[in-house]
């Protein structure tokens, strides 16, 4: 086998991708755009989403591929001038195109406007790529996780010092986690059979707003899509204990295998908190596993105002809470945690003789990331949290828990002192979700007016001027906001309200002409 020598223009180029010297002046001038750039979008200076159609936007990243590249040429006297004026160009190009979370008028999907100082902390685990799976190839990653998992763990009440949970890459991973958890738990032997029995085939038992992943989720265990049953709701759209014990009754007395509740806090529609300590008795009295979906609302532990609504999540056997929603750091920082410590080894029953080393029992075992987490390499990422807290303590996180949740119930009341606004529940959190009717369309079909709030929406984000989201209630579309940014004020939501009488007037106009052209 014949083998080739780099090139001196190979070994150029690796050396310019490597060259500490450039990785310094690059940094700096990263460091200078992004102050420009928060200072800019936090004032409210510009579009909140940059919207461009996906064709467009495709192209023009396309293009950056094929073009515009510097060539290491160590003969070239400006070559590290010529790199430092492209990076500055492809970070102008990124901030210019993206969605501009940290501008006060975002009040959409439940992503908030994390700490850009989280932001910095993660930014050394990439650069350094620090990595887990076993505790030597990361140890400090390793300890750091185990400190903000204990940390954590110890404020939604799960008693001090114990290590129950890991994180993992984001809510959807970490139900598929707990969820596998439960299923190797209550199936015995599901990891090394299947799931395949005799019998009637096995159920989850979801709230009926449950997040799609935990839809998925069955489908991914071998459960089904269709075994997953959805428990009924209250008035205020949340899991309803006592019929939840009917449910359950009437599934022990068919023998059917229940897997596990799960329950929410909260549910992503309105942002409803299911009554826990309730719902722990019921699960208990069925023997049944309790899984809690807390990754917007795990949060409110943190609040001595709003702790209330999770009062007793450590009683579940397994629970969510996404530190990139409520805690602010940057995606993603998931966790997952059990009741019984013990269970984070059940997940995943395997051995690997060249990652995992049995010379140290007992000593380093126990902080292997890879035996209790899908992900064998995975990313520092605890390292935003773990460096956000050490900064300004753990206050922080209820500061704005409560600045958030505070203006939830604030807009909500403002709402209801519109004529022309509905407000669609009593929010517990910072969801709210509503409908603007004004008086040509208050006497119209329910579709219609969904459909009409739907317009207003997409005319609106795609305009720049707010960004918030929409959803359907009973079936009928309305408008959503996570005020998810705590920079929002009650300026900005009475500003929204402005936007969304002038958007919809705009329409309600287009609509009267198109009739008189016809």
């Amino acid at each position: 086998m014949t083998t080739h020598a780099p090139t001196d223009v190979a070994r150029d180029r690796i050396a310019a991708a490597f060259s500490p010297e450039l990785i310094g002046r690059l940094a700096h001038q990263l460091a200078d755009r992004l102050e420009t750039h928060f200072q800019t979008v936090t004032q409210s200076a510009g579009n909140v989403l940059n919207w461009n159609a996906p064709p467009a936007n495709v192209a023009h990243a396309r293009a950056h591929l094929s073009q515009g590249q510097v060539d290491p040429n160590p003969l070239c006297s400006d070559f590290t001038d010529q790199v430092e004026q492209r990076f500055a160009s492809l970070v102008q190009t990124i901030l210019d195109r993206g969605n501009n979370l940290h501008d006060p008028r975002y009040i959409g999907h439940q992503v908030p406007a994390s700490s850009p100082i989280a932001a910095l902390f993660d930014a050394i685990g990439s650069a350094t790529n620090q990595v887990m799976a076993i505790y030597e190839m990361g140890p400090w990653a390793s300890a750091v996780e185990r400190s903000v998992v204990e940390a954590v763990g110890e404020e939604i009440g799960l008693p001090k010092g114990e290590f129950a949970g890991l994180i993992t890459h984001g809510g959807s991973l970490a139900n598929l986690t707990g969820l596998l958890t439960a299923r190797n738990v209550c199936l015995a032997q599901s990891w090394e059979s299947g799931v395949a029995r005799p019998g009637r085939p096995p159920v989850i038992v979801v709230h009926a707003d449950a997040h799609y992943g935990i839809t998925r989720s069955a489908g991914i265990l071998g459960l089904g899509t269709q075994q997953v049953i959805r428990a009924p709701l209250d008035d205020r759209r949340r899991m309803d204990p006592r019929q939840l014990d009917q449910l359950l009754t009437e599934l022990r007395n068919t023998g059917t295998p229940i897997v596990a509740v799960a329950a929410c806090a909260c549910a992503t529609p309105i942002g409803a908190f299911d009554p826990l300590p309730d719902i722990v008795d019921v699960c208990r009295k069925h023997d049944v596993w309790l899984h809690v979906d807390a990754a917007h609302g795990g949060a409110a532990a943190f609040s001595d105002r709003y702790r209330h609504l999770v009062a007793g999540l450590a009683d579940a056997d397994s629970i969510v809470c996404d530190a990139h929603k409520m805690m602010f750091v940057p995606a993603l920082c998931a966790f997952v945690f059990y009741r019984n410590p013990e269970h984070r080894f059940e997940a995943f029953r395997q051995d690997a003789p060249y990652l995992f080393d049995p010379s140290t029992p007992g000593e380093t075992s126990d902080f292997d990331s890879g035996l209790m987490t899908i992900e064998c390499t995975k990313r520092a990422a605890a390292y935003g949290l773990w460096g956000l807290w050490s900064l300004f303590g753990r206050q922080l996180f209820a500061d704005m828990v409560d600045t958030t949740f505070d203006l939830g119930s604030r807009f909500a009341e403002m709402l209801h002192k519109e004529p022309d606004f509905d407000c669609l529940h009593e929010p517990q959190c910072n969801i709210v979700v509503f409908r603007y009717i004004p008086d040509e369309l208050r006497d119209a079909d329910p579709t219609k007016i969904g459909e009409f709030n739907r317009q207003i929406r997409r005319r609106l984000i795609e305009s720049g001027e707010f960004y918030i989201v929409q959803t359907n209630i009973n079936g009928i579309g309305a408008l959503r906001v996570t005020i998810i940014n705590p920079l929002t004020t009650e300026a900005h939501l009475i500003d929204l309200l402005d936007a969304l009488r002038n958007t919809g007037a705009s329409i309600l106009t287009e609509h009267q002409r198109a009739t008189l052209a016809d």
